[in-house]
């Protein structure tokens, strides 16, 4: 069933807070995935699901520091996930996989913004390979989780960047055009939402549903690769201490988890999915060359080019075919991918919340 990409008129709006989405909400007995869950907006997702109930495990390059920072919230695991590297997303999956745990909310939190060009060791440009395609291939190791729980929703963090443009896919990282930071940045977020798209179109005959996510504006960590033209842009300036002071229109951080956590709970979804959304509802649909700062682009929500990007992602991680959820069959997590398990490289590159 197609939901459409239509206002629901939720209640909630921009300054709906993660806390009051779940203030009513019971999450005990299920659990939940966070990428990049201790940090951001991601460590606000974490601790309202987490003070609903719910078990929360965190996908973190650095799992030293991320058990520093949730010590004291209970219910909290980490495991080490670097997005980048194939072999730490397996990993991962495999740790989880083999807890036998049903799988009820997966938040595909984590991402870079605007690092200057960097690829990665096959070749991937660092946006593409970090903000969509490492939660792919998770995505794909974690399906019989998912479809265990038999009422799952997943949660891709998308951005109002993807108004940038639609994705090149001639040229998807960068080897043939200059690179521009801001147009990879764009075209990784827009992935994002075509892949809430597609998989919504895999998954519900199983009870998985997928929503795309734009968290608002917020200043973090994922600001400092801009230079101080860039802030102003924007009406921010960078502070001597490494804070920044705006102008106005950012939310809170507890504001900007909002609605990936609506997406994730709320009841109002129940029976939806594959929809864009913003400020706690399904976002509107506005031109192509709309300059308005909210709503969806068509391209970002375009089921061909959904579709498309799923089968080339397929080609880019050399998945097997015959192992691929076709609306969910068949999936043995141990074929899945042909790469080694072993211990997850750190490279250096940072991951960030966004």
């Amino acid at each position: 069933m197609i939901t459409e990409q239509k206002p629901l008129h939720s209640g909630y709006g921009p300054e709906s807070t993660a806390q009051e989405i779940v203030s009513d909400q019971d999450l005990r007995g299920k659990t939940a995935i966070v990428t990049g869950g201790h940090g951001g907006i991601g460590l606000e997702t974490t601790r309202a699901l987490v003070g609903a109930g719910a078990t929360v495990i965190v996908g973190a390059r650095s799992v030293d520091r991320a058990r520093e920072i949730l010590a004291s919230l209970p219910n909290v695991e980490v495991i080490r996930l670097d997005l980048m590297d194939p072999n730490s997303v397996e990993a991962f999956a495999k740790a989880f996989m083999n807890s036998g745990r049903a799988l009820d909310l997966l938040i595909l939190n984590a991402g870079v913004s605007f690092p200057p060009e960097l690829k990665d060791a096959r070749g991937f440009d660092t946006h593409f390979a970090t903000n969509y395609l490492g939660h792919f291939q998770l995505t794909l190791r974690l399906w019989e989780a998912l479809k265990r729980s038999g009422n799952a929703r997943v949660v891709a963090l998308s951005s109002i960047g993807h108004m940038i443009g639609p994705i090149d896919f001639d040229d998807l990282h960068f080897n043939k055009r200059p690179y521009d930071k801001n147009i990879s940045y764009g075209e990784s977020k827009t992935a994002c939402s075509l892949f809430a798209v597609e998989l919504d179109r895999r998954g519900q005959e199983y009870g998985v549903r997928a929503f795309a996510v734009h968290p608002g504006a917020i200043l973090s960590g994922l600001v400092r690769h801009l230079s101080n033209e860039d802030l102003a842009e924007w009406g921010v300036t960078r502070n001597v201490d490494g804070t920044y002071t705006s102008s106005g229109g950012f939310k809170t951080v507890e504001q900007g988890a909002a609605t990936s956590v609506w997406c994730a709970v709320s009841p109002m979804l129940n029976g939806m999915g594959g929809v864009y959304c913003e400020d706690c509802d399904i976002a509107e649909v506005v031109s192509a060359d709309s300059q308005l700062q909210y709503g969806v682009r068509p391209w970002a929500i375009d089921p061909t080019s959904a579709k498309k990007l799923w089968d080339i992602s397929v080609e880019l991680l050399n998945i097997q075919k015959d192992t691929i959820p076709n609306v969910g069959t068949n999936l043995d997590s141990d074929r899945l991918l042909n790469v080694s398990i072993e211990e997850p490289v750190v490279n250096g590159q940072l991951s960030f919340t966004r």
